[in-house]
């Protein structure tokens, strides 16, 4: 009699598992990247889907479920050099950020827009005109960018309180973009202080720097430029560097039409206690590079 009770369990229970197969799926959460993938020459490459990506947990693959447009709008700081090295500057500054400012402002396919704030790293973080889709708001703040005389740049300040600002926001789609002078730092805080909270606020850096580079000139430039090479690679961003800033306004707008071409790929994470240390992205053609950064949400259970 107990034998024929057991066997009926263990046939019960097989039924279940039957009835419930891929209990690692099941036990599988979703996690979303916003990736860019540009070819040789820098442009984003159209009509990609799931074949087309690789996506690694430490150095483990994923299986990607779905890949569709990135349209979750962005909050976009733009961190403007208006030190006294940045003095003959400021009218390239001003011929370059409109366009780019009205790309950025211009409803995506679902009729939203991103929001865009100015910050003058001169001297200290000034915010010029907060986060905002009125281009003609945006355009007063351009026209209000003066180079300050016998002021330095303040680079790292800024990031670290544009990432606090972000963090109170709660923006899921943060971009920070950094136009700066070659030269000397002056910021009070080290790449150690702002790498960290980078990371955390789910910004993808970029850089822009202005001049020839021949070197930090000071320890805090050092700091500075550890973070513009650490911290755009490490939050799916770039670093670029311009001898001239006649170059800018062409940069810029190739820097939208990327922005405005990412693509949102979400994988199956395993439900695990433990986080990933590092969350990659790859495409599989050739001439393909791809960049990602993992949704705002998803920041704490780690990141590209």
């Amino acid at each position: 009699m107990m034998s024929r009770r057991l066997t009926a369990v263990v046939l019960l229970v097989a039924a279940a598992t039957l009835a419930r197969p891929g209990r690692a799926a099941a036990q599988a959460i979703e996690r979303a990247l916003t990736v860019t993938v540009v070819d040789d020459a820098g442009a984003p490459v159209p009509d990609l889907g799931p074949p087309d990506f690789i996506v690694r947990e430490d150095s483990v693959a994923r299986e990607v479920l779905r890949v569709g447009p990135a349209d979750e709008p962005m909050h976009i700081a733009l961190l403007v050099d208006t030190s006294t090295a940045s003095r003959d500057n400021i009218a390239h500054f001003r011929t370059a950020l409109p366009p780019f400012v009205t790309m950025m402002t211009n409803p995506n396919a679902r009729g939203l827009r991103n929001q865009v704030a100015i910050i003058a790293t001169g001297e200290r973080p000034t915010v010029v005109t907060d986060y905002t889709s009125s281009l003609s708001e945006l355009q007063k703040g351009i026209n209000r960018l003066w180079s300050l005389a016998d002021t330095g740049a303040y680079l790292l300040d800024s990031i670290l309180e544009v990432c606090q600002a972000l963090g109170k926001r709660e923006a899921r789609r943060p971009v920070i973009i950094a136009i700066t002078q070659e030269g000397r730092e002056f910021s009070y805080r080290q790449y150690d202080q702002v790498l960290g909270p980078l990371r955390d606020s789910g910004a993808t850096f970029y850089a822009l720097m202005l001049g020839q580079f021949s070197g930090a000139p000071n320890e805090e430039a050092r700091s500075r430029d550890i973070v513009l090479d650490e911290g755009t690679r490490g939050t799916g961003g770039s670093r670029e560097q311009l001898l001239t800033p006649m170059a800018l306004g062409a940069k810029l707008q190739q820097l939208g039409n990327v922005l405005t071409h990412q693509y949102l790929v979400t994988y199956a994470h395993p439900d695990s206690l433990i986080p990933p240390e590092r969350v990659t992205v790859a495409a599989r053609k050739q001439g393909m590079t791809a960049r990602g950064t993992l949704v705002k949400d998803n920041v704490q259970q780690g990141r590209r």
